[in-house]
């Protein structure tokens, strides 16, 4: 084909390909990598190497994959990685560029909820925007000024990286995902010619993955004994949903291999310590966002909860004088019913005191009087404060309750 390309035109080809990697990533999930090196490798020797009729080639890419000899005999490539300057600035959108996309649309009043949500990357010195989720939003603001701001970048990847990361991830992980979800940052050596078959090698090749595929951005770097060390976090509010989504799917998935009978039986019996015992053990096994902690922990135990075949779990009900986050009951009015709050403390020391504040506040806004009025008549309400991944409950029954009052 290249061949008569040049018979016709008298010129030589120009070949372009575009995120060269992928088949590369598909292969890896599904198994078959080994060989997709091979056919990959194969096909750029046949048409780049021995090519008398190419006049450049373009290759675009998350990875180098240099470690597998794809680029074997390609002495002549010259690479351009997101740490390089040459070139920076067409990556993606500059934040003038994005101005002047966004006055010309006539929807600059809604540049702030562009920049938080797409903007953050660090090509070189130069910052730029999520071209495709630029594009995307501009389109929505185009046919309503008011859209809501979303995710688009994760409806184009698998995200299956993120995934298995977190389904492999240590102690120590999760604490560094928790800090990055947060705002944090943290630092980095880079490995530039990082492998998927590499990620499991080490905690800083996983990082170093999710940097180079987008995931995560450079804030500033330095150089420490021929190593580049990268200061490093989430870019903006479209990555880190995609990292709350994935986290949330990936618990929901575990949890399904967890029939939580422990936790049934312990709220059944009013051993509230038993309940704290089982849900401090979940809360280590997971991933929290500290950034709303107590709506994680209220969608944590909702999860959980709802998992019971015996029990209705009805959350942030309107009842009384307020709202409750959890009710749950039997569809029997002669069975159970339970009422719990959920509550943030500022110190582990108020844990216990605080967990008797749930209490009386279920009593005080009367959240019971829904089920009273209903006909349940044995009511237990659990109070739950939480600091950390540390979690304290207390427990009160509604007929003691009135008697109090």
């Amino acid at each position: 084909m290249r061949r008569c390309v040049y018979l016709a035109s008298g010129k030589k080809s120009l070949i372009l390909i575009d995120e060269y990697d992928v088949p590369l990533e598909n292969a890896w999930f599904q198994g078959f990598y080994d060989e997709m090196i091979n056919f990959i490798r194969s096909l750029f020797e046949s048409g780049l190497k021995t090519n008398d009729d190419l006049e450049f080639c373009v290759l675009t890419g998350c990875l180098r994959i240099s470690k597998e000899s794809i680029f074997t005999g390609l002495n002549h490539l010259n690479m351009i990685s997101i740490l390089d300057k040459n070139y920076s600035e067409h990556f993606g959108f500059t934040s003038g560029e994005v101005r002047q996309i966004m006055e010309y649309y006539g929807c600059e009043a809604r540049y702030e909820d562009m920049k938080s949500w797409y903007d953050g990357y660090l090509f070189g010195d130069t910052g730029v925007y999520n071209p495709w989720s630029v594009l995307k939003f501009l389109f929505d603001l185009n046919a309503d000024l008011n859209a809501f701001s979303r995710s688009y970048w994760a409806n184009t990847s698998s995200n299956d990286i993120i995934r298995d990361m977190i389904s492999r991830a240590d102690r120590d992980t999760k604490a560094q995902i928790e800090n990055l979800v947060a705002g944090g940052a943290m630092e980095i050596p880079v490995h530039e010619e990082i492998t998927y078959g590499d990620m499991e090698e080490n905690g800083d090749n996983l990082w170093n993955f999710l940097y180079f595929t987008g995931y995560l951005t450079k804030v500033s770097e330095r150089l420490e004994d021929d190593v580049i060390y990268l200061k490093v976090r989430i870019p903006n509010v479209e990555v880190k949903s995609i990292y709350k989504n994935s986290v949330l799917r990936w618990f929901g998935s575990r949890m399904k291999k967890h029939d939580f009978h422990d936790l049934y039986q312990a709220i059944e019996d009013g051993n509230a310590q038993k309940m704290s015992d089982v849900i401090n053990e979940q809360l280590i096994a997971t991933i929290s966002f500290f950034d709303n902690a107590e709506n994680f922990v209220h969608g944590f135990l909702a999860g959980i909860l709802s998992k019971s075949d015996k029990y209705l779990v009805k959350s942030n009900r309107e009842a009384g004088n307020g709202r409750s986050d959890l009710m749950i009951k039997n569809p029997s009015l002669r069975g159970n019913a339970y009422i719990i709050e959920v509550k943030v403390s500022q110190s582990i020391d108020d844990l216990e005191k605080d967990a008797e504040k749930a209490i009386v506040q279920i009593r005080e806004k009367k959240y019971a009087e829904e089920l009273r009025t209903e006909g349940d008549r044995k009511i237990f309400c659990y109070g739950i404060f939480f600091t950390g991944k540390t979690a304290k409950s207390g427990m009160e029954e509604v007929s003691e309750i009135y008697k109090k009052n």
